[in-house]
């Protein structure tokens, strides 16, 4: 990788929600494999580098969307067009298209709902027409429910507090929607991950999120034990099958 193929410039940068921005990067994006891939981004002033899943990737543009939690996403929300950032991209392994089965349900939670925009867009690519299912806690922190809807497809949002769709958990509209699928994707907080493992009947895929130093495996701060032994979320991961992963 050279010094040109981490130079990134912020195109725009807006806020989406009440805690939410979406940034449009222009840069690199050769490297990409796999919806699910993420970015680790250098926040001048901060030691750490932010990682931060993709969205999207149009040409040569990467859009994504952040919680603005702390200093360092706050510092970031800050960033004007124009702007250069130095940024690792194409860092983790993604979702695995391949095993998505005939009716894939793709399920997001919060700002896990970017990355499920994402492998919407690339299984439509390959000709698979999946049901996605968005959860938020209120209508005020739904984020992307204009973009999802115009993918046209089938498509439901739940909202913890009944202000917006059905009220409940994503798990709730997969048995109220009698949605039946026969495999899974989900990116979203802890919870909603292992009510989905441990309550759907059939196989899929997850991505964790993790604080992490490097980004690619050398600081092992991002350790996780599966059936399959010590594994690194940023390296190994983010995405995992549901059947390797150990519920506590």
């Amino acid at each position: 990788m050279t010094a040109n193929d981490t130079k990134y410039t912020v195109v725009d940068n807006r806020w989406i929600g009440t805690n939410t921005m979406m940034m449009i990067l222009e840069g690199a994006t050769e490297r990409f494999s796999a919806p699910g891939q993420f970015i680790n981004i250098a926040v001048p002033g901060f030691t750490l580098r932010r990682p931060i899943s993709v969205c999207d990737i149009e040409g040569d543009y990467i859009t994504i969307v952040y919680d603005v939690v702390g200093h360092g996403t706050e510092a970031l929300s800050e960033m004007e067009a124009g702007r250069k950032l130095d940024i690792l991209p194409a860092l983790g392994n993604g979702f695995d298209m391949s095993k998505c089965g005939e009716r894939p349900v793709l399920l997001g939670g919060g700002v896990g709902c970017p990355p499920i925009y994402s492998l919407a867009k690339n299984l439509l690519s390959i000709d698979v027409l999946p049901t996605v299912v968005l959860g938020f806690n209120t209508d005020e922190r739904m984020i992307m429910i204009e973009q999802f809807e115009n993918l046209d497809i089938p498509f439901y949002v739940a909202t913890v507090d009944g202000s917006y769709g059905t009220q409940g958990f994503v798990t709730d509209v997969i048995a109220r929607e009698a949605l039946n699928p026969d495999y899974f994707y989900a990116c979203g907080p802890l919870p909603m991950l292992r009510a989905l493992c441990t309550q759907l009947d059939i196989p899929g895929q997850v991505s964790l999120e993790a604080r992490m130093a490097c980004g690619f495996g050398v600081c092992m701060c991002c350790s996780l034990e599966t059936r399959r032994g010590p594994k690194r979320i940023c390296k190994d991961g983010p995405v995992f099958d549901k059947e390797d992963l150990i519920w506590k």
